[in-house]
């Protein structure tokens, strides 16, 4: 017998979307199944014990299953592992706008897992994970207090807005833009575009909110079908007599303390204001004849009440006074400092520096065969635009392990990777793997946003040829009552007490990336409007930054980049470039000390470590595939001699007949042999072309008689002697009588794809 389930339906863009639970999960917390045609998700909320810990102790787990698309793990275990990049960054989509709502004081071990069960490539199942997250946080005990919808918005060809369109149209889209609320506003928003202006971008979040309104509408539906009882929490409150008491013996210390400009000094400063509070409110004197229990209860309400004034004195000096810790104006960027070409051995390589935040960006070039593999439950198999970020703990004064990329880690420099590859060039255009890996040295804020000005420069400081320049700056919003301000270029203690983080990067034209995390609920579209606006000024003053030092690509690569060229055979003319068994292809790679891919449709790209063997190799593969033409130079080897000449091979398969009257201009040998021999290497030059009956006749290139002629007149002169005919002596193919070739000495010979 079935298990009895509930369920509640919407539909969104004529696609129906439906949250089941009771079903499936039954131990969690709160569990939803959630289904847009045949994408299914699994959604799972958990607490655990209760920990003593002043944040949130929330982790998000996005766990692929190879069967979801019918797909065996191509790893060497053949099972799932670590979470792969996909998984993560969805992870995170779900973590940064659920963690804002949940309560004070809730500090049990809290865990979210979406598992993809089924997965059609119609439906992307990481929207229907962020709204099964949030069912399941809603049916569950869990405190939390209201529900998240989010949708996707993309773009079609005559620029009409689609909510949750096909992932298969998303891949030809201007705009992929994922955007998650509640019904009162807009918490948070990634996006890629491909350089969209941003009155469009802030259409498409008026869209999406006025469909995320109707999924949290379902969300409530389910809540009040079969939603639990949630569990109490009080949240910490600050004593009020403690607060004041600080504020009147340290406010004007701390006050100076927090108006510090420099990064660590400012730090300093605080923490020495913290410790003395502490040593007098809550140290041994202070807590003398108090029980071990309430010592500890005095000591975290100190620390509370100094957090809280701290925040209060820096957020009301910007929001109301108009004054930046740094004592920058709202909208003005930090000092830029810009070096390119620091690292010789390397392909591409710059340092960006804003402020006290530095990115260390180097591009390396590979070929095709470098492209990753994906191995997800994605469409997108293969990747050859890559993009590394690394934040170790250096930078910003601190020691930590080194295991790898964290979370964070790859998400900004997933989000880069997506800035940077709307003005990448097609793989046509350059046939090369790129990776970028951009090293934080130094940060204070905006280092995700100094990695991709960074990562932009160093690509051009490689030579690709990159459409546009793109850069990126960091927003930031300050909102106390009805008084506001919006921050360029944020540093590390705006975001920290700040309500929002928006990242912005783009060229000139547009927009090509976007993150939004927004911490409060009052957030209008006018903000919006105006952070958007000022973050367009702020990366155009950017741009100019960057063009003033590289105002465009280098014309040449490095010269310890590898030399990729891209040409195009015809592809009857593969097998004579492969040779049989691969012997052609085989030693022209030898010979050149280079790589040969060829593709069926006769694309074929050399990948030389020597830029000047790789020309020679492809003028060596022109002439190998190309139809022999009259007027065609050739450097060719004595393949057989006769009584009436020697053949020479042209090509792999291709000879053609250098008439024994021509071999020594000016006499003739009575022997070919007396002149040439078997293996000799001459440079000779097509003079007769009769397809018919598959004959080239040649000359050699230094004969007198042919010298500054054209084809035409090369033609009317010809091999310029008929004798073996005129003795009746009969030209033989140099392969023997049973050879393809017979009958003519310019057919192709061998050849095939081996």
């Amino acid at each position: 017998m079935a298990l009895e389930a509930t369920r509640v339906s919407i539909e969104i863009e004529r696609k129906q979307i439906t949250f089941e639970t009771g079903r499936l999960a039954r131990q969690a917390n709160g569990a939803v199944l959630v289904t847009a045609g045949e994408t299914m998700v699994l959604c799972t909320a958990t607490a655990g014990a209760d920990r003593d810990v002043d944040f949130l102790p929330l982790t998000v787990d996005v766990e692929e299953r190879m069967y979801a698309a019918g797909k065996i793990p191509g790893s060497f275990f053949r099972r799932e592992g670590r979470a792969g990049e996909k998984a993560i960054l969805v992870a995170r989509m779900i973590d940064r706008p659920l963690r804002p709502l949940f309560p004070k004081g809730w500090t049990r071990e809290t865990q979210l897992i979406a598992i993809p069960m089924s997965v059609d490539h119609k439906n992307p199942y990481d929207v229907l994970a962020m709204n099964g997250a949030s069912a399941a946080l809603m049916v569950s005990d869990i405190p939390f207090p209201q529900p998240v919808g989010a949708v996707r918005v993309g773009l079609d060809a005559e620029g009409n807005f689609l909510v949750n369109p096909d992932e298969d149209w998303l891949l030809q889209s201007p705009l992929d833009l994922v955007v998650a609320g509640t019904e009162e506003a807009i918490l948070m928003v990634e996006a890629g575009a491909n350089e969209v202006p941003e009155a469009v971008i802030l259409d498409a979040l008026d869209i999406a909110h006025a469909e995320i309104k109707r999924i949290c509408k379902a969300q409530w539906e389910l809540r009040e079908r079969v939603g639990k009882e949630k569990i109490a929490v009080e949240e910490p409150k600050v004593d009020p007599a403690i607060y004041e008491e600080i504020r009147a013996r340290f406010g004007a210390e701390l006050d100076a303390a927090t108006q510090v400009e420099e990064k660590l000094a400012r730090q300093e400063a605080t923490k020495a204001v913290e410790e003395r509070v502490l040593q007098a409110l809550a140290g041994e004197e202070a807590l003398a004849g108090l029980d071990p229990a309430a010592a500890l209860e005095r000591r975290k309400a100190v620390q509370l009440a100094f957090d809280q004034l701290e925040k209060d004195i820096i957020r009301r000096r910007i929001a109301v006074e108009k004054k930046r810790p740094d004592g920058r104006a709202a909208d003005e960027i930090r000092p830029i400092s810009i070096e390119v070409g620091v690292a010789p051995r390397t392909h591409g390589s710059a340092i960006f520096t804003r402020g006290q935040t530095q990115a260390f960006s180097v591009a390396t070039l590979g070929t095709t065969r470098d492209e990753k593999k994906l191995d997800d439950l994605g469409l997108i198999e293969y990747k050859r635009y890559l993009h590394h970020y690394n934040f170790p703990p250096f930078c910003v004064g601190e020691t930590g392990p080194m295991r790898g990329p964290k979370r964070r880690d790859i998400g900004h420099g997933a989000l880069a990777e997506r800035a940077l590859v709307p003005v990448i060039p097609s793989e046509e255009e350059f046939p090369y793997t790129i990776r970028v890996v951009s090293d934080i040295l130094e940060s204070n804020g905006s280092s995700s946003m100094a990695s991709v000005c960074g990562s932009m420069l160093a690509l051009m400081d490689a030579g690709v040829k990159i459409k546009r320049p793109v850069a990126g700056i960091a927003m930031g919003l300050i909102k106390e009552g009805d008084d506001y301000i919006v921050l360029t270029d944020i540093a590390g203690v705006e975001d920290h007490l700040g309500d929002m983080d928006f990242k912005v990067a783009g060229t000139e034209r547009g927009v090509t990336a976007l993150q939004m995390d927004i911490k409060i609920s009052g957030v209008t579209f006018d903000i919006l409007r105006d952070a958007l606006a000022q973050a367009r000024r702020a990366r155009l003053e950017i741009l100019e930054r960057m063009r003033a030092v590289l105002p465009e690509p280098r014309p040449q690569l490095s010269p310890h980049a590898p030399r990729i060229t891209q040409v195009k055979i015809d592809p009857e003319k593969i097998g004579a470039l492969i040779g049989k068994g691969g012997e052609t292809i085989r030693a022209l790679q030898e010979e050149y000390d280079a790589d040969i891919d060829v593709d069926e449709d006769g694309t074929v790209r050399i990948y030389a470590r020597d830029g000047e063997l790789g020309e020679q190799l492809v003028q060596r593969i022109r002439m190998l595939t190309k139809e022999v033409e009259v007027g065609d130079e050739y450097v060719g080897k004595v393949v057989k001699t006769t009584t009436f000449g020697a053949f020479v091979e042209l090509s792999k398969g291709t000879d053609g007949l250098l008439h024994i009257s021509n071999i020594a201009p000016g006499r003739r040998p009575k022997t070919v042999e007396e002149v040439l021999k078997r293996g000799d290497e001459l440079r000779v030059k097509v003079v007769e072309v009769d397809r018919e009956r598959g004959r080239i006749g040649l000359r050699l290139a230094d004969d007198p008689e042919i010298q500054g002629k054209s084809p035409e007149e090369l033609a009317q002169i010809g091999t310029g002697d008929r004798a073996p005919r005129e003795r009746g002596e009969k030209e033989r193919s140099p392969r023997g009588p049973d050879h393809p070739a017979r009958g003519g000495n310019g057919r192709r010979r061998g050849g095939g794809r081996g």
